[in-house]
């Protein structure tokens, strides 16, 4: 029975659903525990009650949750509109969030890059500068400088530099090599600067490349461990080496916040150690950190991120290379200043990196605008979408029920409108296409028919003739092809021998090898020349020939009598010859005679009559001749490599002794091999002529 109000239907719902039931007397259990917690007689129990109450209303929620999960899942998730309704709600909103993210933290990793960057191309440029004066003046301590002359040398070059940099030291080393290739003593050590971070070197370790040295080096120091750029030139003419160090002290620590507005708190060093105590040497396989010391601090509030950047130093003693890590402070506005570059004039109260805020504040506007009315398209178009799909089902339906009459509304000029538009041209051409694709059986079945035709114009069965073992193959590319060939016996004692290829594939090639049949059969019994029969039947079929077309031929006469082979070649695939067990060489011969293709329309036959040549070859024992299409040779693997005329030549010539038969299955299996998986794009004939 149908509830008559709304009232009615949540009464029924609380008596007569377990829920509701449940609902009920959890509330009731909670009333009761109030009231008898107002009245105060035996609180324990009340409490219990209450309890028990509690438990039932929680378990009354959770079903109820669950029942409006289900519905909610049944009318909303299982529509398609809304579906679509509740994407849209997460492409609009999700994507926003996601975007801040991933602009946030990419624009934070790439602050901490482009700082590190600086502090390290800063770094490098300090190294750099070592370098450069390292090898500023080395050529001025060469051996024409009076030993006396060394130390006032080294303290003017020392002197110039502290303007650059203050704790600036040099050091001339003398060492036991002649980097120079110039033999004598060493020059006496000689030093200028402060060398107030360490002692300046006593000597030059081993591996120290005559080309020179630069890069940081860390020693211990008062406080704990601290880097310093040197650099390490060999003046010419001298067997010592000249050392500068710049450390990295509080004067050059303060030109890195002026400059970049970098501030170095700290670095840290991977030192390896292991325990020698046994007498063997130390095994690099364990680390401890070193943390080096607070360098200066300036406490700028525009420096509120703090990040590292590892730079590689140099162990002077080995010359292996280690890490060490710098922790550093940069503000944004240090990093925008870099990337941006010089300013430009202010223009009225802004200038131009405050207008590319206000640029990009707008555009984040924009980009909301753009949003919400995103969202408001999604749904309209989620309306949109679900009422043409509705309609395209139902038509759907009715078309598999064999309706094609049926046709829906367009109703907009849309793609969906284009789709409606396209299914009802689709029901109306159905019947077409059922009609075409019954024409179409019907033209196949007729091809087949046709191809059963074209193949019995071919020889049917062994031709017998004395002395001569005869082997034909055709294989069209489609139904039916234009290659041919024939045997026709002449009297008893002599045999033609006909290969043709008509230009293209298909029916018309076809039409053209019947004619060319008719023709040939005709004209072999008037002419017993090849090169007399070719002429003529050029001179005859050229005229029916369409202008785009021709055929290509070799006519070989056998004449056992006289024990020779005549033949003609025009326009066709090489013959190849192989001769028999009684020839003093039995290499293969390719025998190309002249000869224009037959059908060609640009002259009266005179060019082809003049350029046509007969060949005659005496035939002996054991003697084989190929005669075959382009089809053979010419037939590609999935590489596009053709098969080739050198193969066909190599195949012959190696099974020359196999029965005619043999040698054409032989030669079929590996063109077959040989293309593999690739289509036949032409058609194969081939004809094997053998001498007994």
């Amino acid at each position: 029975m149908e509830p008559h109000s709304r009232y009615d239907a949540v009464r029924g719902w609380l008596t007569r659903t377990f829920a509701g039931r449940l609902l009920i007397a959890g509330v009731a259990l909670k009333l009761v525990a109030w009231t008898g917690a107002l009245t105060g007689w035996r609180p324990g129990l009340f409490n219990t009650l209450d309890t028990v109450g509690g438990l039932a209303i929680l378990v009354s929620a959770l079903v109820i949750g669950y029942r409006v999960y289900a519905i909610a899942r049944h009318r909303l998730l299982w529509r398609v509109r809304r579906k679509l309704i509740l994407s849209y709600i997460f492409i609009g909103v999700v994507p926003v969030i996601l975007v801040a993210i991933f602009f946030t933290v990419g624009g934070l990793l790439f602050f901490f890059n482009v700082s590190a960057f600086m502090l390290r191309n800063h770094v490098t440029s300090v190294v750099e500068g070592a370098q450069f004066l390292a090898q500023a003046a080395a050529p001025a301590l060469a051996s024409g400088t009076a030993v006396a002359q060394l130390t006032p040398a080294l303290t003017t070059r020392q002197t110039a530099a502290s303007v650059r940099y203050p704790l600036v030291s040099y050091a001339l080393v003398p060492t036991d090599r002649s980097c120079n290739g110039e033999p004598g003593d060493p020059a006496p050590k000689a030093v200028a600067g402060p060398w107030r971070h360490m002692e300046a070197p006593r000597s030059i370790p081993s591996w120290v490349p005559c080309t020179g040295f630069s890069s940081l080096i860390a020693y211990q120091a008062e406080g704990g461990t601290r880097i310093a750029a040197r650099a390490v030139a060999w003046p010419p003419g001298l067997r010592s080496a000249l050392v500068v160090d710049i450390p990295f002290g509080d004067a050059l620590i303060r030109e890195f916040h002026d400059e970049m507005g970098i501030t170095i708190e700290a670095y840290t060093i991977v030192e390896m150690f292991a325990d020698t105590s046994d007498g063997t040497p130390p095994a690099r396989s364990q680390g401890r950190m070193l943390p080096g010391p607070v360098n200066i601090r300036f406490g700028d509030e525009n420096e509120p991120l703090g990040w590292v950047a590892f730079l590689d130093y140099t162990d002077w003693k080995t010359g292996e290379m280690s890490g060490v890590t710098v922790g550093f402070r940069m503000g944004l506005a240090a990093v925008y200043r870099y990337l941006s570059g010089p300013s430009f004039e202010r223009l009225d109260n802004f200038n131009l990196g405050q207008i590319l805020l206000l640029l990009l504040g707008i555009v984040g506007g924009l980009f909301l605008i753009i949003q919400a009315v995103a969202l408001v398209m999604g749904l309209t178009l989620a309306r949109s979408i679900t009422g043409s799909v509705h309609e395209l089902f139902g038509g759907t339906e009715r078309v598999q029920r064999g309706d094609f009459s049926h046709k829906i509304a367009i109703r907009s000029r849309d793609q969906l409108g284009e789709l409606a538009g396209s299914f009802n041209s689709m029901t109306a051409s159905i019947e077409g296409l059922l009609r075409e694709k019954a024409e179409k059986e019907r033209l196949e079945q007729e091809l087949l028919i046709a191809r059963s035709i074209q193949m019995s114009l071919l020889p049917q069965g062994p031709l017998e003739m004395p002395g001569v073992s005869l082997s034909g193959h055709c294989e069209p590319a489609r139904e039916v092809g234009g290659d041919y060939y024939d045997f026709l016996p002449l009297d008893d004692d002599r045999l033609g021998i006909l290969i043709a290829d008509v230009s293209g594939k298909g029916t018309s090639a076809a039409l053209y090898m019947a004619e060319l049949k008719g023709l040939v059969l005709s004209l072999s019994l008037q002419y017993v020349s090849p090169r007399r029969m070719l002429i003529e039947a050029n001179r005859i079929i050229s005229k029916h020939l369409d202008s785009r077309s021709f055929i290509t031929m070799t006519y070989a006469v056998v004449d056992m009598r006289a024990r020779t082979m005549t033949c003609a070649r025009a326009g066709h695939c090489p013959l190849i010859y192989v001769p028999g067990l009684d020839a003093a060489s039995r290499t293969p011969q390719v025998l190309t005679p002249e000869g224009m293709v037959v059908g060609l329309q640009f002259d009266v036959g005179d060019a082809f009559e003049r350029l046509l040549e007969e060949v005659t070859i005496p035939l002996g024992r054991g003697d084989l001749f190929v005669l075959y299409t382009d089809g053979i040779s010419e037939a590609m693997n999935p590489e596009g490599d053709c098969f080739g005329d050198h193969r066909l030549v190599e195949l012959a010539h190696r099974h020359a002794d196999l029965a005619s038969d043999d040698l054409q299955k032989r030669i079929l299996s590996e063109v077959h091999t040989f293309a593999g998986d690739a289509a036949q794009h032409d058609d194969m004939t081939m004809v094997l002529v053998k001498i007994h």
